[in-house]
């Protein structure tokens, strides 16, 4: 979808639009996984408990690698037109990534 949509692009607008979809939709993704792990854990909750500490330690995780990665007290100034579109597409990736670790957890979760 974002490659469809970045190839569209003609402007920088455009492009951080894009990213900012992506990040959404992505977003959207990982809360229905994350929903789903929550479900199928609903009768245990010290796995509920645990899975609630992970997924907050990993916000924090999130937002201090994204700081890491851009410094700037002014970002935009700093890092120009594109930040948005960078900030997007890489919080997009760390996202991408919990996915994959979620969908690991609902794995060993799932009764065989």
């Amino acid at each position: 979808m974002y490659r469809a949509c970045s190839e569209q692009a003609t402007t920088q607008h455009d492009m951080n639009v894009c990213a900012n979809e992506e990040a959404k939709r992505v977003g959207d993704e990982l809360n229905k996984v994350y929903k789903l792990l929550l479900s199928k854990v609903r009768n245990n909750p010290v796995a509920t408990a645990k899975i609630q500490a992970a997924e907050k330690a990993r916000l924090s995780y999130r937002d201090a690698y994204i700081d890491a990665m851009y410094p700037a007290k002014d970002k935009q100034a700093e890092y120009g037109s594109i930040f948005p579109m960078e900030f997007d597409l890489l919080a997009a990736k760390l996202t991408r990534q919990q996915i994959s670790a979620l969908q690991d957890i609902l794995r060993e979760n799932d009764p065989r």
